[in-house]
């Protein structure tokens, strides 16, 4: 049987349980893999700290996908209410769709990319000829039950960051041109990565990222030997390599699978909402997103940790990385007013 190119280029990811010294980074990614609606995360720090390494790492490492065979945007055959136009039109008319397992892709967004490559465009000149416009996926159709992955966000144009977080926030991406307007699910965990050296994002665009988390260079003298004794062994046997981890791949793979499970019963209680609203007013975040994400977070550590109820651990868990990209400093007082100098007032006469 003839591999998909997309299977043999995920079958030489090097093992995400291999990374060694940066668990917070790979903590973050785990909870979006569980939980998309987290809003994607933002992976801030120098080069060489395995970024981009965790995010095709984690590809590798999900549970494969069902999609259609032939669908441009990889519809769910089992879900009918995600489905694309076309997959829906096809089922209703009785057709059997055809289905297939593949990999979660990671499609790397340029930060070149036009608007129209991110979110598709429509055929004007195929409305001339068969009477309606024709849409050509962009990035985001290839992209949808995937992973987005944009390697220095900050240069990327504004106006494009702010399109992909719409779209991540709501799970559709709309297109329209000239009145016409077309609509596809585009369900997708969005992994930005940045060196703040070289620049930073507006703090709008800092606030649309779920989560995010610092990541600095391996001090430890043991830590930094057993990261270079691993790349040299992947290095030298890719795939010697792989079965070597594949073990600890396939524990947490199903980990994944099961916590995603058990989520959806996952409860919080009021007082720990109330103690969620206290830390983002002492950080003084600007509006409610923090909140309301920082309570999706505590619920999905609360189930990472295999409980139903979340704890007021797992809170100050997810306020570390919903918090760090979004926290302010408070005003400075305002000057003090001088006092209004004080008018001497007249002695009155001495009585004679």
């Amino acid at each position: 049987m003839r591999r998909s190119s997309t299977d043999t280029y995920c079958r030489v990811v090097y093992p995400f349980t291999a990374i060694v010294g940066q668990e917070k980074m790979q903590k973050g990614l785990i909870l979006n893999a569980v939980n998309p609606r987290l809003g994607g995360i933002l992976i801030r720090g120098e080069k060489g700290t395995a970024k981009s390494t965790a995010v095709r790492a984690l590809a590798a490492l999900l549970p494969e996908i069902e999609v259609v065979a032939d669908c441009p945007f990889g519809c769910d055959p089992g879900d009918v209410t995600a489905m694309c136009g076309r997959c829906r039109e096809r089922l209703e008319a009785g057709e059997e769709l055809p289905r297939r397992q593949r990999r979660v892709q990671v499609i790397d967004l340029p930060v070149s990319a036009t608007e129209d490559r991110v979110v598709g465009s429509l055929d004007f000149e195929h409305a001339i000829k068969y009477g309606r416009p024709r849409f050509e996926p962009g990035l985001l159709a290839r992209a949808n039950r995937g992973i987005i992955y944009i390697d220095e966000v900050n240069l990327l144009d504004d106006h494009i960051v702010d399109v992909l977080l719409d779209v991540a926030a709501m799970g559709i991406n709309v297109v329209e041109r000239e009145g016409v307007s077309y609509s596809h699910a585009a369900e997708f965990i969005l992994v930005g990565t940045m060196n703040p050296e070289e620049g930073d994002l507006r703090p709008q665009l800092l606030d649309r990222f779920g989560l995010c988390v610092q990541v600095e260079g391996v001090v430890d003298p043991g830590e930094r030997v057993e990261i270079a004794k691993r790349r040299e062994a992947f290095d030298a046997d890719p795939l010697g390599c792989i079965a070597q981890w594949s073990k600890e791949e396939q524990h947490l793979r199903e980990s994944i699978t099961a916590v995603r499970r058990l989520m959806r019963a996952v409860t919080i209680s009021p007082e720990l909402l109330n103690l969620i609203a206290e830390l983002s007013l002492e950080a003084l975040v600007a509006g409610h997103r923090a909140d309301i994400i920082m309570t999706a977070a505590a619920r999905t550590i609360a189930a990472w940790h295999g409980r139903k109820e979340a704890t007021e651990q797992d809170v100050y868990e997810a306020a570390e990385l919903v918090l760090f990209h979004r926290a302010r400093e408070a005003p400075p007082p305002p000057p003090e007013q001088p006092e209004p100098p004080q008018e001497e007032q007249e002695e009155p006469p001495e009585q004679e």
